[in-house]
């Protein structure tokens, strides 16, 4: 049953009612003994549900996998170490030898190498797609067995109408999977729309402080049951107590951090429209996809031919070289450099991609010191 409560009053809930804790407590331990016999055999056999063992189980991962489930709208959640852990456990749990797997273009790097390295010599069929194909053609998931879907798509920020996309897959009998980490759900609900599983790359927003590697598997209890019983204890990708403490405590100021996120988007798009050096401003914004209802702070832009873009990286005072994106620091990446890394130029679902790119995460700092680095960065660049 959805709460009538909003996502940040939700957030702001104490963890305990009435006395207690505000907070949940660290457990960090290992393992976890039993008072007798009869309980510890009961753990073993599956008859109950107490902790055993951090690797599988453990109270503050509990907490944090609790309210990931509530906020995403899902009946379970699984925490793991990194959000590549989750993306790896979830596909590996849910696309077994010969089944087909209809991937969106353009999609996160890593998943890209995870399908083309280890799912497919495994047996696993994999295609890509336009994102505006997985609605468009009733019949794309005729036969396909997993969709993974982003909206918007790394790097190019294409979007998917996935109220559409998910009655074509229900109708066919295909499993879909998006991964949530650009809108998180205070700015998308996908389960919602109808998507049966959703992941995040908890590292990025959820976090919000550049310190915690984390990620976390959002759906049906039958789904996230199949990851946990499989991938989980199998691949040992646990998420630890202490870093799962961190997660709850940066999800406590999701609402208003992507909110202030949001508002220097809007910002930099505006004043981004109005320059000459640049020549496309890719950030969706609310309503520009079924169910999009706000825009988080990470966007791409396109520089104009003679844009001196190794120039431009080296003025910017505000903005940080580096990967990741979601956390209080500005950071600029262009795809000059991503496209250099082994592989990637020749890996089709990267086409399309222009060396021209650049990516922006724009932080938490001011709106207008932010602007007036990056102004300052462009007439650096245009010299």
């Amino acid at each position: 049953m959805t709460s009538p409560l909003s996502i940040a009053t939700r957030l702001a809930q104490p963890w305990s009612d009435g006395a207690g804790p505000i907070t949940p407590p660290i457990h960090q331990t290992s393992l976890f003994a039993f008072d007798d016999y009869a309980a510890f055999e009961a753990r073993m056999m599956g008859a109950s549900d107490e902790p055993l063992y951090t690797r599988v189980q453990n109270p503050t991962v509990a907490a944090f996998e609790t309210m990931m489930a509530d906020l995403e709208g899902g009946a379970a959640a699984v925490a793991f170490a990194s959000g590549m852990g989750a993306i790896s456990a979830t596909l590996l749990a849910l696309a077994r030898p010969a089944a087909r797997v209809a991937c969106v273009e353009h999609v996160y790097p890593d998943t890209y190498r995870l399908l083309e390295r280890m799912l497919r010599p495994m047996g696993v069929e994999v295609s890509y797609h336009p994102p505006a194909a997985f609605a468009e053609d009733a019949n794309l998931l005729r036969g396909v067995d997993v969709a993974y879907l982003e909206s918007p798509t790394s790097m190019v920020m294409e979007l998917i109408d996935l109220p559409r996309t998910a009655a074509h897959a229900k109708r066919h009998g295909a499993l879909t999977v998006i991964d949530n980490s650009w809108a998180t759900p205070v700015h998308q609900r996908p389960i919602e729309a109808g998507i049966d599983v959703v992941v995040h790359s908890a590292s990025k927003y959820i976090s919000g402080h550049s310190d915690t590697v984390a990620g976390v598997v959002v759906g049906s209890a039958e789904a996230v049951g199949r990851i946990r019983d499989m991938t989980l204890p199998l691949l040992g990708a646990k998420l630890a107590p202490f870093e799962a403490w961190l997660l709850v405590r940066g999800l406590r100021t999701l609402v208003p951090r992507m909110r202030m996120h949001e508002a220097t988007a809007n910002l930099f798009v505006d004043r981004l429209a109005t320059r000459p050096e640049v020549t496309r401003v890719r950030s969706p914004g609310p309503n520009a996809t079924p169910g999009l209802s706000g825009r988080s702070g990470l966007l791409s832009i396109e520089l104009a031919d003679g844009i001196d873009i190794p120039r431009l990286a080296d003025a910017l005072k505000h903005f940080r070289l580096g990967v990741s994106w979601g956390g209080f620091e500005s950071l600029v990446v262009p795809a000059a450099i991503t496209l250099k890394q082994s592989g990637e130029k020749n890996a089709p679902q990267r086409f399309g991609v222009s060396p021209r790119l650049v990516r922006l995460s724009l932080g938490l700092e001011d709106a207008e010191d932010l602007w007036t680095d990056f102004a300052a960065a462009l007439d650096a660049a245009a010299t």
